[in-house]
Formats: structure tokens, sequence, C-alpha cells
């Protein structure tokens, strides 16, 4: 049976708005389901803006994420980690609930680590290297937007 987590994916949408709000990025939520991306940023200074998908895993055990459309600049995987759903390693009274973890990824990077034999696109976080650089760093996003980076043509962030 397929976990409903619905109420979760619109949750995760929230936080990434939340922590770019509280990083001083203006952004707004996209309500209109746009397949691309999900949060709109913008520095009205420098007139630009950037695209941002939102991707959320709802288990603490989760290993990666589908992805089809790279209409964006960026992809914010949000492990949500609300509990266990497959781990065999938990301790019995380890229920996997811990704080949410925000990868902020260049759309390029995701799009270079998906599995190539996937139909489905799948990316595992394992395939991304050096993906730790990319825990809350916000200022990815603050950069493309003062003009300072390029998602499209950066093998690697900054």
């Amino acid at each position: 049976m397929r976990l409903d987590s619905s109420l979760e994916n619109v949750g995760a949408e929230f936080l990434v708005l939340g922590n770019l709000l509280i990083e001083k990025i203006q952004a707004f939520k996209a309500y209109n389901n746009f397949p691309g991306y999900d949060i709109v940023a913008t520095n009205a200074q420098k007139h630009s803006s950037c695209f941002i998908q939102v991707k959320s895993r709802w288990a603490t055990d989760a290993s990666g994420f589908l992805i089809r459309n790279f209409d964006c600049d960026f992809v914010v995987v949000v492990l949500l980690n609300r509990g266990y759903r497959k781990s065999r390693k938990r301790q019995p009274d380890d229920l996997g609930r811990r704080e949410p973890v925000f990868y902020v990824l260049p759309a390029k990077i995701v799009k270079d680590a998906q599995h190539k034999d996937s139909n489905w696109g799948k990316v595992y976080l394992r395939h991304i290297d050096q993906r730790d650089q990319y825990i809350g760093n916000w200022n990815l996003v603050r950069q493309f937007l003062d003009g300072e980076f390029s998602p499209e043509t950066s093998a690697s962030a900054p």
C-alpha cells in the first residue's frame, strides 16, 4: 500500500519557502502546480529570479527520489525524517524521527546523478558527489540571484 504523503509534500514546500525567507531571500510559492517548479526566488535589485523544485521524502531511511522535469534552476530535496519504512538496522526504541534535512542542489547536478537505467527518473543521494556541501546551502540560491553562480554550467558548487 502506498503512503499518502500529500500533506507532507506541501509542508516541505512551505519549509523550503520559510528557510528562504529566514535567509532574507525573497521568494513565493507557485500555487498553480507548475510541473517544473514549486517556488520562485527573486532579487528585485538585480532583476533576477530562479525556479526551485521541491522534492520530499517522508521516510528517514529513504535513499533517493524521483524527478523527470528539470525546468528549474535548483532542486531542494527535503528529507522529512518522519520515521522508518523499511530499515532493518534500526533499534527497537528508535522510531526514526529526526529534524528535516535540506539539500539545495543545482538542477544540473541532480540531472547528472540521475540513474541512467531508471524509467522513473530515480536519483540516489549517494550518487551526488560531495553531497554534504549542499546541506542547508541556501547561499547557492543567493549567489545565483546575485549573478555570481550559474547552476547550468557548474559541475559542482563554489
